[in-house]
């Protein structure tokens, strides 16, 4: 052999080693289970493993980790409706709708979410979705277990289009491989799972795959909404009821708006910030200084600040400084995703809080559990790290040249060649990351047909972004979820 040959096989035996160290390399493993619910017992199988993505060539280019369950002794499985489900990011594995709200298996967490000490332990989920609906939870690449098989391809897979065909191209194949082109087919995504959810519902009903339902829990179909800039007032404008919300349960406000439901209350801050703050905003510097004083007196007592905090901010409260002045004097600050979730800091004096404390109180349960879980109960044998939060994807992101993707006209579009398809909107009262007020914004604003808006359902639920992690939100979305996968089949 020359040494030019050796070289080569060399480099092969290199490849070779890269590309084993990245994938998990093996048939989905198979395992039977039974849950036991209040309406009686029934018997499932989890698929644990990884569908490859393929070029051209037939070279695997990514390896893509899902979760599925599909119940047992159905008279017909390719009659049963078939979910598949993202958490959002761009980054996040789909570890916390699998494990905390439609799962068969959910974490065990206080009543309201807030983090149990350790060790952590799972329980019977009773507001598994798997009574309604097969289920599939899938991680895009990068997440979970899921790896492009070079590091140099990772940038295929992240950015809008690249994630929206990968993810279609994983459901075309998940589909022919388990033989469930029959099925009524759903979409469920959480935050940035929404705004893939509506992608590939426009994508993929090009490609002859029309969906019954999508479920979008926290939205994120534009993020122009939810993305604060200098020179766009639209946050400022949406947020505001969100701060009411989180002031209220804090107790923050004054006597008068305590005493509101949290529904008046909201009721009252939404009309308030839609005229006249709205206006007041879009005046910019031409503003008097008496409108813009009274204007000043009316956000300070909706979100609890001081006056003087309110002018010196312009009118214009920035999510991440409300989540620390709220709370200054206790040296405690609010969650972004859960503002109802205090996090302890270590000074009173910096403009934003040091970490997200809904983030972090869910973490380490999710983490631990889903890991344990995966090798004890469903036989996974792999030494890769599975990516809960992988901050190089989010880091790494490559967002669309005309600026952020607005996948509610994309969705809009797919609702008009496919009007059967319903749409199941999902809203906490106290998210900060994706507030209710912009989801309802989104929603109006994407133009659909008279004759279609019959098609959505918005409902609210009195917790967070994931308002699952508190039982009684989580209880109402299953109630509401059962009819709507009924309506929608």
């Amino acid at each position: 052999m020359s040494e030019e040959e050796k070289k080569k096989e060399e480099d092969k035996k290199e490849k070779d080693k890269e590309k084993k160290r990245r994938m998990l390399g093996i048939e989905p493993v198979e395992t039977q289970h039974e849950l036991v619910l209040k309406a009686g017992k029934i018997k499932y199988t989890a698929r644990a493993g990884a569908i490859a993505l393929k070029d051209d060539m037939d070279e695997t280019e990514a390896e893509v980790f899902f979760t599925s369950y599909e119940l047992i002794d159905v008279k017909d499985q390719s009659h049963r409706p078939l979910t598949f489900v993202f958490n959002g990011g761009p980054g996040s594995a789909s570890i916390w709708l699998h494990m905390g709200a439609l799962g068969p298996q959910r974490v065990i967490m206080e009543k309201e979410g807030w983090m149990p000490p350790p060790p952590y332990r799972l329980e019977n989920n009773e507001y598994t979705w798997l009574d309604q609906s097969d289920l599939v939870f899938v991680d895009p690449v990068g997440t979970g277990y899921s790896r492009a098989a070079k590091e140099e391809l990772e940038k295929k897979f992240w950015s809008y289009k690249g994630d929206i065909e990968s993810m279609g191209e994983f459901i075309r194949l998940y589909l022919s491989r388990y033989l469930r082109w029959s099925s009524p087919l759903f979409l469920a995504g959480e935050s940035y799972g929404t705004t893939r959810c509506a992608g590939l519902a426009g994508h993929l009903v090009e490609k002859g795959i029309a969906f019954n339902g999508i479920v979008l829990i926290s939205t994120a179909l534009d993020l122009r909404p939810i993305f604060f800039s200098p020179s766009d007032d639209l946050p400022f404008q949406l947020f505001v009821p969100t701060y009411a919300a989180t002031a209220w349960y804090h107790q923050k406000l004054e006597p008068e708006l305590q005493k509101l439901s949290l529904s008046e209350l909201l009721a009252e801050v939404g009309a308030w910030s839609a005229n006249e703050l709205t206006v007041a905003l879009m005046k910019g510097d031409r503003i008097v200084a008496e409108e813009r004083r009274a204007v000043a007196r009316n956000l300070a007592k909706y979100t609890g600040l001081d006056l003087d905090y309110v002018l010196g901010s312009n009118l214009r409260i920035h999510m991440q400084r409300f989540g620390m002045e709220l709370l200054r004097n206790e040296r405690r600050s609010v969650g972004r995703l859960d503002s109802r979730f205090k996090g302890v800091e270590a000074l009173s004096v910096t403009e934003v809080p040091e970490f997200d404390p809904s983030m972090l109180a869910i973490k380490p349960p999710y983490t631990s559990t889903f890991n344990h879980y995966v090798r004890a109960e469903l036989g996974m044998e792999t030494d890769l790290t599975y990516e809960v939060l992988n901050r190089k994807v989010i880091e790494s992101w490559e967002w669309e040249k005309s600026g952020l993707p607005t996948t509610g006209e994309i969705l809009r579009g797919a609702m008009a060649k496919n009007p059967f398809m319903k749409v199941f909107v999902a809203q906490g009262l106290y998210d900060l990351a994706t507030p209710s007020l912009a989801t309802e914004y989104m929603i109006t604003h994407m133009n659909i047909d008279a004759k279609l808006k019959k098609n959505v359902r918005m409902e609210t639920y009195e917790a967070g972004h994931m308002f699952y992690l508190d039982v009684e939100s989580l209880a109402a979305f299953k109630q509401d979820i059962d009819t709507f996968i009924q309506d929608a089949e």
